[in-house]
């Protein structure tokens, strides 16, 4: 490099490769894996060619290949033979092989957003049929089969990411878990006509509930608000008026009830209501009562009929409590719902099997209101996150498969892999989400090896966590940059599943749509989400998931990817990298023979350059056969 005349005049040619700087390379993600931990998948498209889709992928020289099975329709198109050839060729070449189950959603949703444990129960069934099949690929080891955590639910969008109890949303996808239907709430301001200071939420239910008195009341217990500003209420406030409001109709039905039969009660004389509890304990026969009598008593069961509806709501609204509670684990509420039980056939007279006082409508109606008053201040939570919903439902799915799995194939049993879905686009994507999916699941299976094989609890949870863990795919959690998300929160979410990791799906992309370029050709922030994998993101197999490349370049994305990951091109580690490749061969963006004897250069200056052999750079004549040729082409 000189300068002359105000001009720098550079070195026209790259030349070889640096020994000294090898990561001057653009698509060089910062991170540099060992070539032999890289792996390819198969073309999804190929069912029914499997075993030589298989084949060509080995030709590349990779050691490990997923088989990309991605649908039910395609797994299902492949027969037995084909996996046991597979099963043939990885012994044969020394490869691994790796399983992509069909995508489905394992908490029990359809496409259309239906839930129904009849549903979960068949995707059940079907993930232990995937995970057998794929035994057949390798029966000697353990298969890593790969499953979504999730497809059937929409993604709640986040202000602020973060554990359960620290993430803010934007929208809040919420489920009912009586019916398990969704729905989206979204933050919204609201503008009353008697805007002003008001009670807050919570002061008016407890006077509501009797837990305060007014006289305690004070301006802290106010809120100040005005027509113009209105007021604010985030998707997480509007989840927790939901439950409150979902729990007082539960509360009104039966108050409605037992004051329509206060009403008529009040007008009916003691001695009447006397007659009509000796006439239920048939110790009063009707005969021998006269027709002013009977109207009365007519009159007395037209309550009963009342208070009936409002024992059935009483019961109902209980039973359900109770459900929510025990599937919270809430034993605080559980043991005050139990007090109420045994307080409320106390007050009914039920405990004395000689008191008549049961057949009392009166006695009935008082005791139903005290029951109903007290369980007015226990509000379940009825509808909840789509996140806890489906981890919960999911968690039962993922373990009870993976016990099925165990308790026939025993230590050879595939490796269950859940894999986060696209951020932004489907639920169970984010770190923490899909970390809890995975703990909850090792519970579930450790539970069923407890119970079912009498197996002590430090032995099912190492079991447990044998053969259940997490697939982490670095373009999906990308894709959290569509909700405004920067490197710092997608790298926050690795930190969270790290130490649950055991497989690694690679492919890049802009954070945007679900694209699957090569590594080093979007924003994934590779560098930094292997730093935090750490030791498990070095174990673990990672395999180059570039559909898109496939389809539009028709070439595997092997090379592109080698070069992105400054992959060494020796085994050993020693030599050159692929972040050198331009300068050793025909790169991305090269010429005919890339960088070295750049084409452009032969057909700009022509002399003395036209009758090199193509290989070179040369031109070949048309119609002239070539260099090995008999004669012409």
């Amino acid at each position: 490099m000189g300068e002359e005349g105000g001009y720098t005049i550079k070195n026209l040619y790259q030349g070889g490769y640096s020994s000294i700087d090898p990561t001057k390379n653009e698509y060089f993600t910062g991170y540099n894996v060992g070539g032999g931990s890289l792996g390819l998948t198969t073309d999804p498209r190929a069912a029914m060619k499997l075993s030589n889709d298989f084949s060509t992928k080995l030709s590349s020289g990779v050691k490990h290949i997923e088989l990309a099975l991605v649908s039910p329709e395609l797994f299902d198109n492949v027969p037995k033979q084909q996996l046991r050839e597979v099963n043939r060729l990885a012994k044969l070449t020394g490869a691994e092989v790796s399983v992509h189950a069909p995508v489905m959603d394992a908490a029990g949703y359809t496409r259309d957003g239906r839930w129904s444990e009849a549903q979960r129960e068949m995707e059940e069934n079907k993930i232990v049929s995937f995970a057998e099949r794929s035994h057949e690929v390798n029966p000697a080891g353990n298969t890593t089969v790969v499953f979504h955590s999730a497809d059937g639910i929409g993604a709640s969008t986040w202000e602020k990411l973060g554990d359960a109890n620290s993430r803010k949303a934007k929208k809040l996808i919420v489920v009912d878990r009586e019916s398990g239907g969704m729905a989206a709430l979204e933050g919204e301001t609201l503008h009353y006509p008697d805007m002003g200071p008001s009670l807050k939420e919570e002061v008016r239910r407890n006077l509501v509930q009797g837990k305060r008195d007014v006289s305690t009341i004070g301006d802290n217990d106010f809120e100040k608000f005005d027509l113009e500003t209105g007021k604010k209420y985030t998707p997480e406030m509007r989840l927790k008026s939901q439950n409150n409001t979902k729990w007082d109709n539960e509360i009104k039905k039966i108050l409605f009830e037992t004051e329509a039969a206060e009403k008529t009660l009040r007008n009916i004389h003691p001695k009447f209501r006397e007659a009509y509890v000796l006439m239920g304990a048939n110790k009063l026969d009707p005969s021998t009562l006269s027709p002013g009598e009977l109207e009365e008593l007519k009159k007395i069961d037209f309550a009963a009929k009342h208070l009936e509806e409002a024992s059935l709501n009483l019961r109902s609204s209980f039973s359900k409590a109770y459900q929510l509670f025990k599937e919270d684990g809430n034993e605080e509420a559980l043991k005050k719902l139990k007090e109420l039980s045994s307080e409320y056939q106390k007050n009914l007279g039920m405990q004395d099997d000689k008191s008549l006082r049961q057949y009392d409508p009166q006695i009935q109606s008082n005791a139903i209101v005290k029951i109903t008053e007290k369980l007015s201040s226990l509000t379940p939570r009825q509808f909840v996150p789509i996140e806890e919903f489906a981890v919960e439902k999911s968690a039962q799915t993922f373990g009870n498969a993976a016990f099925k799995a165990y308790e026939k194939l025993g230590d050879k049993a595939p490796i269950i892999a859940i894999e986060n879905p696209p951020a932004s686009q489907i639920g169970l994507s984010t770190g923490e989400d899909l970390k809890n999916l995975v703990v909850r699941s090792r519970e579930q299976f450790a539970k069923k090896l407890m119970e079912e094989k009498k197996l002590k609890k430090k032995e099912a949870e190492k079991i447990a966590e044998k053969f259940i863990g997490a697939t982490w795919d670095v373009g999906h959690i990308n894709m959290l940059r569509a909700q405004g998300f920067g490197e710092k929160d997608i790298i926050k979410e690795t930190e969270r599943i790290a130490p649950y990791v055991k497989h690694v799906h690679l492919s890049d992309n802009f954070g945007l749509e679900h694209t699957e370029l090569p590594m080093g050709m979007g924003n994934v922030p590779m560098k930094e989400i292997m730093k935090r994998l750490g030791q498990k993101g070095f174990e673990a197999k990672k395999i180059i998931e570039a559909g898109q490349w496939w389809q539009v370049m028709q070439k595997p994305p092997l090379t592109e990817s080698m070069e992105g990951l400054g992959a060494h091109f020796y085994t050993g580690g020693a030599g050159p990298t692929w972040t050198q490749a331009s300068g050793l061969y025909q790169g991305y963006n090269g010429g005919l023979v890339g960088q070295w004897l750049p084409q452009t250069n032969y057909e700009t200056f022509g002399t003395g350059f036209s009758t090199l052999p193509p290989e070179l750079g040369g031109t070949r004549q048309s119609g002239v056969g070539g260099r090995m040729g008999g004669g012409r082409d």
